[in-house]
């Protein structure tokens, strides 16, 4: 065998799973066509985190005398210039990556790489050369792409997906944003706060729709506020693109409405990347669109595992990241557990950000749970007033019978850092009375957890 592990993909998933392996001691190969790193480096989540930040201090300029500060002269984005910043975010978390692999001599197998059976990989390098490879153990981290509808077909100019909506080369005047997930908002919420008009149009009746009720509606204000138009309950019918501007025709509750935008950003979902890898040729089921897996990653095929977007649970990098880990120790035959995909916390970088994790309100009263709910508005919070950010809460749901933290909502700024508070207090069993107990540091956004739990057992203090 040429290597102990062979890993098929480099995104969060892979690159993670073959650090742990080398650390296990595993002669690892990686084969990856594209940029070390994977979408989420190089074209999701890091580089749409360096777009809002250049959104939210444009933000802070422009409302720089709520803050007592006065500043002479425009203040305008230079649209290009926050391009060409996160483009370089994402090259230095990509080269990032390549130090890591020459620290733990992690080989790198520049292809497209297939399955060709039980123990053998095909890679095929950007000249149409071939060549086989063969490991004990083979993972598929080959992740997942944006989703097209029949309806809405990217052209790459005027409908885009999410690649493109990193790298325009000018600020769009109008934008139509089709699906409110967390890439949808975030995108909408870049672009509005930069000045583009915004139509965010959403299928089902609220936007962010897999959160909190409450959270929803929360976000939907904040949008208002910012002037960008919100349509739930609608959807897009048809774009014309043969004119100068798309005309957009939605379909609402009160009939068909036609808009005007400048590009319409179509961000419907993803669609797992499983076709072409050779999974029929070696034996390897799939379901619905997502590779078989056991607890502990392994399909159908002894020695051929696969993890991240195209198994089942939801498609986040840092699911990913856990299941390569895990994934490597099974194979290292190190004693672990399966990953709790109940405890698995979810981030939107929306202002306001949104955090979440384990069951909302709906979900935990349909599952038939007698619960407590406590909810502490920032508006009430010392540090979220001193920081002028006072939109959104904490709320937390626990279990009547044993003070079980069942689940917790949070809308708010910095929220995506507090989130890891419940994960860890979930993880070992902690109920509401200990939370209560926990003394949280003043002035912090943070208090709110604390606050939160407080109010679901009659004992808040600041409200």
């Amino acid at each position: 065998m040429d290597y102990d592990l062979i890993i098929i993909g480099s995104g969060p998933g892979g690159y993670v799973a073959a650090i742990r392996a080398s650390q296990l001691k595993m002669k690892v190969a990686v084969v990856e066509r594209a940029e070390l790193g994977g979408i989420c480096l190089n074209w999701g989540c890091i580089p749409t985190k360096s777009l809002l930040k250049s959104a939210q201090v444009f933000d802070y300029l422009t409302h720089s005398s709520d803050y007592g500060i006065t500043i002479s002269g425009e203040v305008k984005p230079d649209f290009s210039a926050i391009v060409s910043r996160s483009r370089n975010v994402a090259n230095g978390m990509s080269k990032g990556v390549q130090f890591l692999f020459k620290k733990n001599n992690i080989e790198h197998i520049k292809g497209y790489g297939r399955l060709l059976g039980k123990n053998n990989v095909e890679v095929e390098d950007l000249d149409g050369n071939k060549k086989k490879y063969t490991a004990p153990n083979i993972i598929l981290a080959t992740g997942a792409r944006s989703k097209e509808l029949p309806n809405l077909k990217q052209d790459g100019k005027k409908i885009i997906g999410y690649r493109e909506a990193m790298t325009l080369e000018k600020q769009p005047g109008s934008m139509v944003v089709v699906g409110s997930g967390a890439i949808g908002s975030e995108f909408a919420n870049f672009y509005q706060s930069l000045g583009t008009n915004v139509t965010l149009v959403e299928f089902l009746p609220r936007i962010v729709p897999v959160e909190d009720e409450e959270v929803s509606k929360q976000l939907e204000r904040s949008f208002k506020k910012i002037k960008m138009k919100v349509m739930t309950d609608s959807s897009v019918e048809s774009v014309d693109t043969s004119k100068e501007k798309c005309q957009v025709t939605i379909k609402t509750p009160k009939g068909n409405e036609v808009v005007e935008a400048d590009i319409v950003l179509s961000a419907v979902g993803i669609t797992t990347n499983i076709e072409d890898i050779g999974l029929e040729s070696a034996g390897v089921k799939t379901d619905k669109g997502k590779v078989v897996v056991d607890d502990y990653y392994q399909t159908s095929i002894e020695g051929i595992f696969a993890i991240g977007d195209i198994v089942h649970g939801p498609a986040l990098a840092h699911v990913a990241s856990a299941e390569g880990i895990i994934c490597v120790e099974k194979i290292a035959g190190l004693s672990i557990e399966p990953l709790d995909y109940k405890n698995i916390p979810g981030c939107t970088y929306t202002t306001p950000e949104i955090a979440s994790c384990g069951l909302t309100e709906s979900a935990a009263r349909e599952a038939g749970y007698d619960i407590k709910v406590g909810k502490f508005p920032f508006t009430a919070s010392g540090k979220a007033s001193a920081s002028g950010a006072k939109d959104g809460f904490v709320k937390l749901i626990f279990d009547a019978a044993y003070g079980e933290l069942l689940g917790a909502h949070m809308i708010g700024a910095n929220v995506t850092e507090m989130i890891a508070e419940i994960v860890v207090a979930r993880k070992l069993e902690t109920t509401a009375h200990e939370i209560i107990k926990s003394v949280h540091p003043h002035p912090t956004m943070s208090e709110a957890i604390m606050e939160a739990a407080a109010a679901a057992y009659g004992e808040v203090i600041h409200l």
